[in-house]
């Protein structure tokens, strides 16, 4: 690969191999990138970019909203103007890495709809629009990449597309979200209080200063609905899915984990159960000895369990501009060799005359819930209760709670309930 300077941009550029038909690689094709968003994984893919020792690309342009941030790149080599990227014709690449998904959505379609690959690192865009999305690829014949989207560094999607496409998996799941691990992990090993702890995963770049999506349990939601479709061919709208997040945990829950050799894992799961999928997000204790028992910090893992390839976990950095960036450059790479995602469990489905798998809510799971105000039990349809103890300082039940019934605290922030999964 020949690295040459760009002086439009002042971005190191390469000129990359093409394939050939007999698999032999010729250097004759420039790949221009057109980039949304500098802040930290727009960042972090330029310098990976820069440093990568395999593939570079040229950056025509990249287009941001704030007109008085600093940056470290000349302020000439901005725009804030979208038709300075969408309107170009020589773009190979558009790369979307904003944090406005009903924006991001705009430009994604606009750029598909122009004939041109797009690589997004934007779970929340992706999983409110995956149907439009998935038909724009099909229409216009051409490639969306989302890699970064769901796990950080973490290969996934393109593993569940290629290494399980033929797999009959049972389950997918994992600690999706750097920014609630990394908290979970300072309250036990720091014996931080929530809000200390929360605090520093701001301070480390992790959580946003509203950080909602991610301690509520929303960014990790956002990553599962991706993981379903490519796992088990089953499309399904975030409201769809339960998802109750850490924001209430304390360190007297911490203590009672720590006690039973357990740890507070926040971990969505999308499990194919007969004909139907069960899929939601929820705090769970973790026994020690197994893979997600050691996954702390920002660490992220799945865990991937098939009938036949039996139970996998991959594990990598899940937050952070660095692995995301990472990700972002491994689709861009992958565009070279004219890569797509093939879909084969979801047009499978779509085209076998087979009833599609239904999303279950019909089912109890066993929990541990931790309350301030035992009338806010009464929220929750609770079956039976194999534990219950009342102090002070700490009131909690152990029961057997039907799943629909926690829709009734979903998306609630005033509402003071932990729960958390026990194991079978």
């Amino acid at each position: 690969m020949e690295i040459r300077p760009c002086r439009e941009t002042n971005i190191v550029q390469a000129y990359f191999h093409t394939p050939l038909p007999n698999g032999l690689l010729t250097m004759d094709k420039q790949i221009k990138l057109g980039l949304f968003g500098f802040g930290c994984v727009g960042q972090g893919l330029y310098d990976v970019l820069n440093h990568s020792q395999v593939l570079e690309a040229s950056v025509e342009k990249i287009c941001v909203k704030d007109r008085s941030k600093k940056r470290k790149i000349d302020s000439s080599y901005f725009t804030f103007d979208k038709a300075d990227i969408l309107s170009r014709d020589n773009l190979d690449v558009v790369v979307e890495l904003i944090d406005d998904a009903d924006e991001a959505f705009k430009i994604v379609s606009e750029a598909m709809r122009n004939g041109v690959n797009v690589v997004t690192a934007n779970k929340k865009m992706l999983a409110e629009n995956f149907e439009t999305l998935y038909a724009l690829q099909k229409e216009h014949n051409v490639a969306l990449l989302y890699e970064g989207s769901a796990g950080g560094s973490i290969p996934i999607i393109r593993n569940l597309e290629e290494y399980y496409d033929n797999e009959l998996l049972d389950h997918v799941e994992g600690i999706l979200n750097g920014s609630s691990n990394y908290i979970t992990t300072l309250m036990e090993f720091d014996k931080m209080s929530y809000a200390d702890a929360l605090q520093a995963a701001q301070d480390k770049g992790f959580a946003e200063s509203d950080p909602w999506l991610d301690v509520g349990g929303f960014d990790s939601k956002f990553k599962i609905c991706l993981l379903t479709i490519h796992a088990f061919g089953v499309i399904l709208k975030p409201d769809q899915i339960l998802n109750l997040g850490i924001n209430n945990v304390t360190f007297d829950d911490i203590q009672f984990a720590k006690q039973r050799n357990k740890r507070i894992k926040l971990v969505a799961k999308a499990s194919k159960i007969g004909d139907t999928v069960q899929v939601y997000v929820l705090p769970r204790f973790v026994d020690q000895g197994t893979a997600l028992y050691n996954i702390n910090y920002e660490y992220n893992a799945v865990e991937v369990e098939g009938a036949y390839s039996d139970r996998q976990t991959l594990a990598g950095k899940g937050a952070g501009s660095y692995p995301t960036g990472s990700a972002v450059l491994s689709d861009i790479s992958a565009l070279t060799y004219d890569y797509k995602y093939a879909y084969k469990k979801l047009d499978k489905s779509r085209s076998n005359g087979r009833p599609k798998l239904k999303l279950d809510k019909d089912f109890e799971l066993k929990l541990y819930i931790r309350f301030n105000n035992r009338e806010d039990l009464k929220k929750l349809d609770i079956t039976s209760i194999e534990e219950e103890y009342r102090s002070a300082n700490l009131n909690y039940v152990v029961a057997n709670v039907k799943f629909n019934s926690l829709f009734n605290v979903y998306n609630d922030r005033a509402n003071e309930l932990f729960v958390c999964v026990m194991p079978d």
